[in-house]
């Protein structure tokens, strides 16, 4: 594919449109020489930078045409900057075409070096703008559908924002239910294809007769039934993001020809010999140990170099203290709105107990409990019952006053410092850094006995 910049050049005369095209041999020119063809051009190569001549034909004296033209690319392609040519004495069109949103105007005869200048500083202007749409569209949500604020998704955030923007092959690792496909659509939203096809496909969710053709279509024929061209999930995911989850289940037959694709970004159809090129940007995850199948001898070596050129490992949820209640609260709020309830919170012992909870079927487990206790719940709050959380060993509390947090941390340094020092006093004062009768006033505060 082609990586030069377009240029859109909408100019009658031939000789000028062979001298354009020569001197802006850097960028990849495209030409029009009436409003038909510069308006066909902008649909199909959506050039960000155009010269447009005003005396276009059927009335090339006048510049009448250029300026309906120019009316007619603005409503179409409002941020494209448009650099009108006009005649010597036609200043008076020129400041018009302004007016209408034209970014520049430049009067004829043509000066190759400062048209060249206007039309690099056209490019950079775009490329500035753009940026900042991007920036400001990430910083109001730097990743959509991601709530998270400890240690280890901080990192993980950070890293998708440096990997986002490239087109390198991800594959995301994480136990069933810890959001990998939410990150692969993140990671598609922050990149220069958010506004392409996000295309995903489950390899351990289709039989495996039918995941070739899922993947790379077919043709008329192929088989039996199939009544038509096909085009499979990898074309349909051409220019965007094309996102293969439980890849560790990938039959190894069709991974020679994944791996193949990856390779050379072609394929061919089931029954079709023709050669078919897609650009996508491929992201993968699993559960699975790939390491463990590739010993195994049920996967390739060759196919998880290629696809791990940048691995992201995601905690599970039991792994991520101080998010688990937020992702909590913030399904509580979908799951009101979508059914019209008005819960207002969590009672306590229901919030400590997501906190404590295992979670082994990771986010997706949770927002399948709060959902159905949304939907149960009498109540303008949920409690422990509506969850239908198990309890292990009673149910464990963890508070959130910061009363309470002290005075079980305290009991906790107290307790473990006299088992360090045998019970001795005065070792156990020493180690905890107060004098023994802080340390008496401590034992009586929390009703702690010590067999001297």
């Amino acid at each position: 594919m082609d990586d030069k910049k377009i240029l859109l050049i909408v100019e009658d005369d031939p000789g000028l449109q062979k001298q354009l095209k020569w001197s802006f041999e850097d960028y990849q020119i495209v030409i029009a020489g009436n409003r038909v063809e510069a308006i066909t051009a902008l649909r199909r190569y959506s050039p960000c930078v155009m010269t447009l001549d005003l005396g276009l034909p059927p009335d090339p004296a006048n510049a009448s045409e250029g300026l309906e033209t120019l009316k007619e690319i603005l409503a179409l392609a409002p941020s494209a900057k448009v650099i009108v040519v006009t005649g010597n004495d036609d200043r008076e069109n020129a400041v018009k075409a302004v007016a209408l949103g034209a970014y520049d105007f430049y009067q004829k005869p043509v000066d190759i070096d400062i048209l060249a200048m206007i039309i690099e500083r056209a490019f950079q202007l775009d490329g500035l703008e753009k940026e900042y749409l991007r920036l400001q569209k990430h910083s109001a949500e730097p990743l959509a559908g991601i709530v998270g604020a400890c240690k280890k998704m901080q990192e993980l955030t950070r890293m998708v924002e440096k990997v986002a923007p490239t087109n390198v092959t991800t594959l995301l690792l994480g136990e069933s239910g810890t959001g990998k496909e939410v990150l692969a659509k993140a990671i598609h939203g922050l990149s220069d294809r958010s506004g392409k096809p996000f295309v995903a496909i489950n390899c351990a969710a289709i039989p495996e007769n039918l995941l070739e053709s899922e993947l790379f279509g077919y043709e008329k024929g192929a088989f039996t039934g199939a009544a038509q061209q096909t085009r499979g999930k990898i074309e349909y995911a051409h220019t965007g993001t094309f996102f293969l989850d439980e890849i560790g289940d990938l039959p190894v037959p069709l991974q020679a020809k994944l791996l193949r694709f990856i390779q050379e970004r072609v394929i061919e159809r089931l029954g079709g010999r023709k050669e078919i090129a897609v650009d996508v940007r491929i992201i993968c995850a699993t559960h699975q140990n790939l390491q463990a199948l590739i010993d195994e001898g049920r996967f390739r070596q060759d196919l998880y170099y290629r696809l791990s050129e940048i691995t992201i490992n995601i905690p599970p949820l039991r792994e991520r203290q101080g998010d688990i209640l937020m992702i909590g609260t913030a399904f509580l709020k979908r799951f009101c709105e979508l059914n019209n309830k008005k819960v207002k919170g969590f009672s306590k012992g229901a919030a400590r107990a997501i906190e404590n909870y295992p979670w082994p079927g990771n986010i997706r487990e949770l927002e399948n409990k709060i959902k159905r206790a949304v939907i149960m719940t009498d109540g303008t709050s949920i409690s422990f019952d509506d969850l239908e959380l198990e309890k292990e060993d009673g149910e464990v509390s963890i508070p959130f006053n910061l009363k309470e947090v002290r005075e079980e941390a305290e009991t906790l340094a107290i307790k473990r410092a006299l088992t360090y020092s045998n019970n001795n006093i005065s070792n156990t004062a020493k180690l905890l850094g107060v004098t023994r009768p802080t340390l008496y006033a401590l034992f009586e505060k929390y009703q702690i006995h010590v067999n001297e």
